[in-house]
């Protein structure tokens, strides 16, 4: 597809009263190795053309894969058509100010593009860490994953914006399943490709993949002789790979504004967040400060521009406890009268943006892993998410981890397997007593953030340091 976006522009800008137009390619390849056997192995292109009309202050989308002369005739008249047709119910009011203006480019950070990586020696990786996987004792079932996935986005409004974006992003897993007796257990890196970032063909690491295999290898046999965790109320120290979903669940999507606002609680549900908690809410502890970081160099959900044109700054969501800012879009913050972030984002060209979490961050804190340990009298260490479940409102959750090792009287003791905790998402956060330093602190992603009717499967980043919670509720047994 190579489309003159402003020549399309030129023909139809003058038949609407405001016109935006975003084109979207997207190249991705799966290669997959289950049980050193290839398993997914293909890849998928997907191209097209959405179109913003906006008549008498009425806005409609339409959008078509069908890029010739008369297919972008038809699709801009079925958005003005549409348009028209809202006038009369008063539908989808627009202000123009809620999209962007400016021109720029945005490109992921990459000394090689993806495109140039061969093959053969990613094959060879995933021969290399499969069979060491293999070699675990009480291996059952093993896999390698990658998924490699280019995309390009142009973009143009009446504003008089006119923007380019070229990403470049890498999701990969591998784990292992074991068996001793009748006792199974799996452990994994990260589960739904949480090793997920922003890079060139210089991210595929295979130093990385071995060791992971080796450290895993031996952790899965750990659980397999490990007492259960015990069931009680006591500190608990969270791992960066759980706190992935932890900020994801409790922070990110209850800050989404368009939850707040209503728009969602028929399909994903809404927030027990309300309009006047915005800098009221004492959210979690002074140690809590969370940001919404488009610019986290590598991090999987970073961009220059939202898909409504809108600039992309760093902003405190939460600052010291207090709830300061929502994930909300130009449109939502013009509906709320709040603060909000540049996060209108859609998952491809048919697809219209939405408010949607990117890069969510705990900054990290002061305390060093061995100096959090030492505090503890009681506790467990919690690793890498197995299960989850949150209530519409994502207030009360419960979490289900692969890995766990119990602490007493400021020593690790033992491994103990299938660790489970639950809260309330308030009290939870506010029962945080010690975070990590940056030695702590890791970044992870995941491309299945779902959201959205028709759904939209789009691509986020979490960093997070270790963090230490009090008196929280953690039990054993299969959750």
């Amino acid at each position: 597809m190579n489309l003159d976006l402003n020549k399309i522009f030129q023909k139809y800008s003058s038949e609407c009263d405001w016109l935006g137009l975003r084109t979207v390619q997207k190249r991705s390849q799966w290669r997959s190795m289950l049980d050193q056997r290839p398993d997914k192995n293909n890849t998928e292109i997907e191209q097209g053309l959405m179109m913003e009309v906006v008549i008498d202050g009425q806005l409609s989308y339409a959008a078509t894969s069908h890029t010739s002369p008369d297919g972008i005739e038809a699709c801009f008249r079925h958005a003005r058509d549409s348009s028209i047709r809202n006038k009369k119910m008063g539908l989808n009011l627009f202000d123009p100010k809620t999209r962007g203006s400016m021109s720029g480019e945005y490109s992921s950070e990459k000394k090689t593009p993806l495109s140039q990586y061969e093959l053969t020696d990613l094959i060879q990786i995933q021969k290399d860490t499969s069979h060491i996987l293999a070699s675990v004792p009480n291996a059952l079932s093993y896999w390698v994953h990658f998924w490699f996935l280019e995309t390009k986005m142009n973009y143009i409004n009446s504003n008089g914006a006119q923007i380019t974006q070229d990403f470049e992003r890498i999701s990969q897993t591998l784990g292992i399943t074991a068996q001793k007796g009748d006792v199974i257990q799996t452990r994994s890196d990260g589960g739904l490709f949480a090793h997920s970032y922003q890079s060139g063909a210089e991210g595929i690491k295979k130093e990385q993949s071995l060791e992971g295999a080796e450290r895993l290898g031996v952790e899965v046999n750990e659980l397999l002789d490990a007492p259960e965790c015990p069931s009680q109320n006591c500190d608990l120290l969270v791992m960066p790979n759980q706190m992935m979903l932890q900020i994801h669940e409790s922070i990110g999507h209850p800050l989404e504004l368009d939850r707040i606002l209503g728009d969602e609680r028929n399909y994903a549900g809404s927030s027990f967040i309300r309009p006047n908690d915005f800098g009221k809410l004492q959210y979690g502890s002074d140690l809590m400060n969370v940001t919404f970081d488009p610019h986290a160099g590598g991090e999987f959900a970073s961009y220059g521009f939202d898909d409504t044109g809108l600039m992309a700054d760093k902003k405190y969501l939460i600052e010291k406890g207090l709830l300061k800012n929502g994930l909300g879009s130009g449109e939502s913050q013009e509906r709320h009268s709040w603060g909000g972030v540049s996060n209108a984002r859609s998952a491809s060209w048919n697809r219209a943006p939405i408010d949607r979490m990117a890069n969510i961050n705990l900054e990290p804190g002061h305390s060093g892993m061995q100096e959090m340990i030492s505090s503890i009298e009681n506790g467990i260490l919690v690793d890498t998410n197995r299960s989850w479940s949150i209530d519409d409102y994502r207030n009360k959750f419960q979490f289900g981890c692969e890995y766990g090792k119990l602490i007493q009287d400021g020593e690790v003791k033992h491994v103990v397997k299938n660790p489970n905790y639950r809260g309330i998402t308030v009290p939870f956060w506010n029962s945080l007593k010690m975070l990590g330093d940056r030695s702590t602190h890791q970044i992870y992603g995941t491309p299945f953030c779902g959201k959205g009717e028709p759904n939209q499967i789009i691509d986020v980043g979490h960093a997070s340091p270790c963090a230490l919670f009090k008196d929280i509720e953690v039990f054993g047994g299969e959750s």
